[in-house]
């Protein structure tokens, strides 16, 4: 049996008010698995998407992700974690404007301290892969919302993750873009990539993963199989809070690099910097 990417057990988390937005979940995703978690807003997808992620931590249980204990990391290793374990993918892509698309592909390993040579050379090999290397020196604005997510995903596959997280990803692309954007993480699971998708799209999940997990009401409604991929999750668990939904996609520009972000709350950060200006001394 596969090594286990996501192995979280008993996790419970509370806010202020109301009812838990988790309660003692248990999920594992094992290497090479694609798994979406679906529901509504308020369902508790996001608050799993955030301990997961780092950006936040449970009140019980345990939370880890390829063997290191995510629960127990202070804010610099929780940065450090994002770097090296993870790449996030967006609704909104977050990338900087005023940087281009290798610069801001780049980034991310250049701040998890490869060298400029060989950011370089990851950059144009992911680019090239994806189908956007003719864009290599056009800015964001330039391109269309399909194009600026392959750029997204490029950028988050920089530092090759053993995780991919992929917070509804199509959901500011239009239909064709949206398909484009799922063919592209089939293929990415397919090559092997270990993959959690968030997201309310019953169709993306059925296209692009191997099993679901489903949250209502502040539980898990099913935890059924889909479409493509490998199946093996196991969840059980409740709810989410007011305060939570949005927190995982507020990581800023840089999303996955370690670059704190401006737009909602906690981003993934590494290094504070709200604009393609601290991108660029990284990129120097």
């Amino acid at each position: 049996m596969s090594t286990a990417v996501i192995e979280l057990t008993e996790v419970t988390r509370r806010y202020a008010a109301g009812p838990p937005a988790l309660s003692e979940v248990s999920l594992t995703v094992r290497a090479g698995e694609a798994v979406a978690v679906l529901g509504p807003s308020g369902s508790g997808k996001s608050t799993l998407l955030n301990l997961i992620a780092g950006l936040d931590r449970p009140d019980a249980g345990t939370v880890a992700v390829d063997g290191v204990r995510v629960d127990r990391l202070k804010e610099a290793g929780a940065a450090r974690y994002r770097r090296e374990k993870i790449g996030m993918v967006f609704q909104f892509f977050n990338l900087l404007d005023d940087l281009t698309v290798a610069e801001n592909v780049v980034l991310a390993a250049r701040l998890a301290g490869t060298g400029r040579r060989e950011a370089r050379r990851r950059a144009a090999e992911l680019l090239g892969s994806l189908g956007i290397d003719r864009h290599a020196d056009a800015y964001p604005a330039r391109l269309s919302g399909g194009e600026r997510q392959r750029v997204a995903v490029a950028r988050a596959l920089m530092n090759r993750p053993p995780l991919l997280l992929a917070d509804e990803p199509t959901g500011a692309l239009d239909s064709a873009s949206g398909d484009d954007v799922g063919r592209l993480l089939r293929e990415l699971n397919a090559e092997g990539q270990t993959l959690l998708l968030v997201t309310h799209d019953d169709a993306l999940a059925r296209s692009c993963t191997g099993r679901t997990v489903r949250l209502a009401d502040g539980r898990v409604a099913d935890a059924g199989t889909a479409g493509a991929g490998i199946a093996g999750v196991r969840a059980a668990g409740a709810g989410d809070s007011p305060g939570a939904a949005g927190a995982a996609g507020s990581a800023g520009a840089a999303g996955s690099a370690g670059v704190t972000g401006t737009s909602g709350a906690t981003g993934t950060s590494g290094s504070s910097g709200s604009s393609g200006s601290s991108g660029a001394e990284a990129l120097r």
